[in-house]
């Protein structure tokens, strides 16, 4: 087998293996609420995000496109990094997500690709393969832009949602129905995180076929393409990632249901607008920002900043952090097939090494939540007392 088709199966089993932990680590982004508030348990919680999942992945290829003909610059012979390339920087995208995972922080499995692919192209092919202008519209604007936005709009929904049933304050059961809606809504974020994620894998393995002249410049994926990466993202879904969904259920705020349904509707309204835009978009940083909103904006309600403070040091370090894995495994991947076999071996014992250290303690649908909220119960707002008038 030659070099070149045998580095171009090692990327696509790469690229497919990077959709699966990219679906079991962000199934938080749809599921950790519903489940913290008990509106779903957690086996049918991940099962219905894997079937959306899987859906969401046949609406849309803007997103596949703009990483296929958008990130990497053309040359005269077409895109200006090869296969090997590419194989190094899957590399260091899923390092980092394994790393995240078992840290329990809901970082960005999207800028974890993109760092890695930026840090083997630039070793690769230099600072001049690089669309910077594409880096900055597509991904580090909406990166910036997204998470506060939704957390404005979560925010904002949260305290339209209280006001709306302020008659139940403090009553046991006055906003249990936002539980029957955090089902509706929910389902919703897990179809548009199909529709952006599954997406980039999609367009990894596009832009390998256009690297070796499989595919012409500036066409989409082909369907069998689109297929198996909806397959794989929906699998990595059913999984779980139960590290991950407790971080974001319980970690940061105390989720109640009418928070949950204004946090879950913000993120899908987020991430289906960049979708449409051809946005990569971090839908873990989308939902982050929208729990934060809706803590926020549930009277009461404590955001906990240190947590907060963990994730977001974690999204700041993603795209550097496996740029640099990714540009290290391009560096030993230059020795050619040698080279691939070494980053192969050494990312598989990587892998392995976190996954038996997670074993330790282990999270999964028994224990993610230790406390499920007492969501049912409407919260009791203290209003400040009217002043008693003084008889004279």
């Amino acid at each position: 087998m030659e070099l070149v088709t045998l580095t171009v199966v090692l990327v696509i089993a790469l690229a497919l293996f990077f959709d699966f932990t990219n679906g079991f680590h962000d199934t938080a982004n749809a599921m950790a609420t519903p489940i913290a508030t008990g509106a779903l348990k957690p086996k049918t919680a991940v099962l219905l995000a894997a079937i959306l999942n899987l859906v969401g992945a046949f609406l849309s290829t803007e997103v596949a496109k703009t990483i296929s003909g958008g990130l990497i610059r053309e040359g005269e012979g077409g895109i200006q990094i090869g296969p090997e390339l590419i194989f190094a920087g899957l590399i260091g995208a899923i390092v980092w997500n394994m790393l995240t995972w078992l840290l329990g922080l809901p970082s960005s499995s999207s800028h974890a690709l993109f760092g890695g692919l930026i840090g083997a192209a630039i070793v690769g092919a230099g600072f001049g393969s690089i669309d910077f202008g594409v880096v900055l519209s597509k991904v580090i604007l909406p990166a910036l832009i997204a998470p506060v936005t939704a957390g404005v709009v979560a925010y904002s929904a949260t305290k339209l949602a209280y006001r709306i049933t302020r008659r139940y304050d403090g009553k046991p059961d006055g906003r249990d129905g936002f539980r029957y809606a955090q089902i509706f809504s929910s389902s919703l974020v897990a179809l548009a995180h199909g529709t952006n994620d599954a997406q980039k894998t999609m367009g990894v393995i596009t832009l390998t076929f256009i690297a070796v002249g499989v595919q012409a410049v500036g066409t989409g994926p082909e369907l069998w393409v689109i297929v198996v990466c909806a397959l794989a993202i929906a699998l990595g879904t059913y999984m779980g990632g139960w590290r991950i969904i407790k971080t974001i259920g319980t970690g940061l705020t105390d989720v109640k249901p009418a928070q949950g349904f204004a946090a879950e509707t913000s993120t899908a309204a987020t991430i289906l607008a960049s979708s449409h835009l051809g946005f990569a978009l971090s839908t873990t940083q989308v939902a982050s920002g929208s729990v934060i909103g809706s803590g926020l904006g549930r009277r009461g309600s404590k955001v906990r900043w240190g947590t907060a403070g963990r994730i977001g040091l974690g999204w700041l370090m993603t795209l550097p952090a496996a740029g640099i894995v990714g540009a290290l495994a391009a560096a030993v991947a230059h020795l050619g097939l040698v080279g691939i076999i070494i980053d192969a071996v050494v990312g598989v014992g990587v892998i392995l090494t976190i996954f038996l250290i997670s074993r330790r303690n282990e999270v999964n649908h028994n224990n993610v939540v230790s406390e499920v909220a007492d969501s049912g119960r409407a919260v009791k707002i203290k209003r400040n007392p009217k002043p008693k008038k003084v008889k004279k």
